[in-house]
């Protein structure tokens, strides 16, 4: 599994880089809401400081229509840098705007991806990545194992270099699931990050082991 954060919080992503496999980051209009009125680009440059230039960086583009999209992706190539991977939504203007990016070469990452033929389409453009949208699938009564399975084997079937960066989760069972049913990267928000390793038991069977070295050796280190 290779971890993307789904966040702009920059304390978070500090604290992350410290202790987990991260992978990148990806962050849309509402992740930046919720860091307030902040300046976007040096927000974003910044973040790509503390991950360093050689993680992703994913970033949406606002518009909804064709040339909105290709103005905003050139902006934000502009503002961040060329190494950005655009994230677009996978509907009729956004896949028409990607077919025209990825001929110019630009790192696109398909999101809002609710069901196989968006997927599919996205990744006969040559898509970079692929971000089906697990939680919210799940509440549209879609099973989104299986289509991330059935996404898995189109690319392998079409020997595409696209890969399937899973998204929208709730908890861990769904970041496990997607991995296992195909989902190499997935892109995750701090409060189920959290969760990962909030296993009360761990933090029991580490103060056990503490506690029993101080109990023969008066100290608690080696």
């Amino acid at each position: 599994m290779r971890l993307i954060i789904d966040s702009a919080n920059i304390e978070k992503i500090q604290e992350y880089v410290k202790y987990l496999p991260v992978e990148g980051v990806t962050t849309n209009p509402s992740i930046l809401k919720k860091e307030g009125k902040i300046d976007f680009a040096q927000h974003i440059k910044q973040i790509r400081e503390i991950i360093g230039t050689d993680k992703s960086m994913h970033v949406q583009t606002i518009a909804s229509d064709y040339e909105g999209i290709l103005k905003d992706a050139e902006t934000i190539q502009r503002l961040i840098g060329e190494d950005t991977y655009i994230k677009i939504p996978a509907n009729k203007d956004g896949l028409a705007a990607i077919k025209t990016l990825k001929a110019q070469g630009v790192k696109i990452t398909a999101t809002a991806i609710y069901n196989e033929i968006q997927a599919i389409l996205a990744t006969e453009l040559n898509a970079d990545f692929l971000a089906p949208y697990v939680n919210r699938m799940s509440n549209l009564n879609t099973d989104p194992y299986q289509a991330i399975s059935n996404i898995y084997e189109n690319i392998k079937r079409t020997d595409s270099e696209t890969k399937i960066l899973a998204a929208s989760f709730k908890n861990v069972d769904q970041v496990l699931k997607a991995n296992l049913a195909g989902a190499e990267f997935v892109t995750v928000g701090t409060d189920v990050v959290d969760a990962f390793l909030a296993d009360a038991n761990i933090n029991h069977a580490v103060t056990q082991f503490n506690n029993d070295w101080n109990d023969i050796h008066n100290k608690f280190e080696i």
